[in-house]
């Protein structure tokens, strides 16, 4: 079943963040950094102490965040807030991600790729919101 919640980008501080929104609001709290997650070998050792996912939720509601892991690109006003599209189905995120693409920033695009945990991508759509998107892996 899709979901959208909001996904916050911190800049190493995410792990702080979070547990902070934690003991404000309740619930419970997952923590992965990126030295423990399947990712690992993707980045460089100096950033294993960062948060590859972190999500908090109190009963429906959800929060996602990571520490910011893109190589090229830097977290400033605008960019660290996304909408996070999650729990589709391979093609039911093609089909959103491709309509999201029309127009969309093509320096912020990253094309929808097989990971560890399924498929990812994300872009900055035409109206300047950043967009993630999780699902299951690319049928075989």
């Amino acid at each position: 079943m899709a979901k959208f919640s909001p996904y916050l980008l911190f800049d190493g501080t995410c792990a702080e963040a979070m547990t902070f929104y934690q003991r404000c609001v309740g619930g419970d709290l997952v923590i992965v950094r990126v030295g423990d997650s399947p990712v690992k070998d993707q980045h460089p050792a100096s950033l294993h102490d960062r948060v590859v996912n972190a999500r908090l939720t109190r009963g429906a509601a959800e929060l996602s965040a990571s520490d910011w892991l893109h190589p090229t690109r830097r977290p400033r006003p605008g960019n660290t807030v996304a909408v996070y599209l999650s729990g589709c189905t391979y093609n039911e995120l093609r089909t959103v991600f491709a309509g999201l693409s029309e127009g969309a920033d093509p320096d912020l695009l990253d094309e929808l790729r097989p990971m560890p945990f399924g498929t990812y991508g994300a872009l900055t759509d035409k109206f300047g919101v950043r967009w993630m998107f999780q699902g299951d892996a690319v049928p075989q």
